[in-house]
């Protein structure tokens, strides 16, 4: 995968953990020792923010070789990188790329597991990560998400048509169908989202026009319900949950007729631990 950050993005990264020199470094009068540095991941997982991480180095100094690149599977004690220079360099990038990575894998391997687990029980269902990452991050947190094998869900008002009950309070009820057309109008090639928050809600929007229904925090059970409401009326949108979807209760959406699923808790993963090994010469 490419560097989802640009060099002045990283850079403003490094600066941050270092915008005064290193006392200790420069202290000890070490700084212009060959030293190399190894990170290795402690427990299995898939690996997200080695591109950037190998870049930090980069932009220090050092030389850098991959070994586990963004989207792929490692085990315990597999090495993700090497990177070779004078030890100055390696202690300025060290934590921040450290962090990095260990942050975005955790997020990576989160959405791989509910993956994982769909594929298990005999279904392959699209996995659609939110917009729910922490403000500043989006970039990185859509990478992340591709590498464990999801897509992101909206990266941003921009991008798809999703009317919340927050839009419709504006709207009288009555117009809501003609102004459904209408941004079918404005935007011919985009899929027309609504969130519905109970039964007769979803059913109602259907009826309206919408192409896809997100159901919030609808339960298995609500959601198979709805979807066979939906059968008998002859609409037939394509439905997904939203709102306390985990790798708990994923699979239980799809044997309950989930088209595709929509979480969050990725991004409030656990960071899979990354060991970090300094060398002299």
């Amino acid at each position: 995968m490419h560097c989802a950050l640009s060099d002045t993005a990283l850079q403003a990264l490094l600066d941050e953990d270092v915008p005064y020199g290193d006392l200790t470094t420069v202290g000890l009068r070490i700084g212009d020792e060959p030293a190399r540095l190894m990170m290795y991941a402690r427990q299995g997982m898939w690996v997200c923010g080695t591109e950037e991480a190998a870049r930090m180095f980069s932009l220090c100094g050092a030389s850098v070789s991959v070994s586990a690149v963004s989207g792929s599977h490692v085990a315990g004690g597999e090495a993700l990188m090497c990177a070779s220079g004078r030890a100055a360099a390696l202690h300025r990038a060290w934590k921040t790329a450290q962090t990095l990575i260990e942050w975005l894998s955790g997020l990576a391997s989160s959405a791989a597991e509910i993956r994982q687990s769909l594929k298990a029980g005999g279904f392959d269902l699209p996995l659609a990560c939110t917009r729910k990452n922490m403000p500043g991050s989006r970039a990185l947190a859509a990478k992340a998400v591709r590498a464990g094998g999801a897509v992101a869900h909206r990266l941003g008002l921009s991008e798809t048509l999703l009317v919340f009950a927050e839009h419709r309070l504006f709207v009288d009820k009555a117009a809501l169908p003609a102004r459904f057309s209408e941004l079918r109008r404005q935007h011919p090639e985009k899929k027309l989202v609504a969130e519905a928050s109970d039964w007769g809600e979803a059913l109602w929007l259907a009826e309206c026009g919408a192409d896809v229904l997100q159901l919030e925090r609808f339960s298995p059970t609500a959601l198979a319900e709805c979807k066979a409401a939906l059968g008998a009326r002859g609409r037939c949108p394509l439905i997904a949950p939203a709102g306390g979807v985990t790798l708990s209760n994923a699979l239980d959406y799809a044997r309950a007729g989930a088209d595709f699923l929509i979480s969050s808790a990725p991004y409030f993963a656990a960071p899979r631990d990354v060991s970090v090994v300094f060398e002299r010469g």
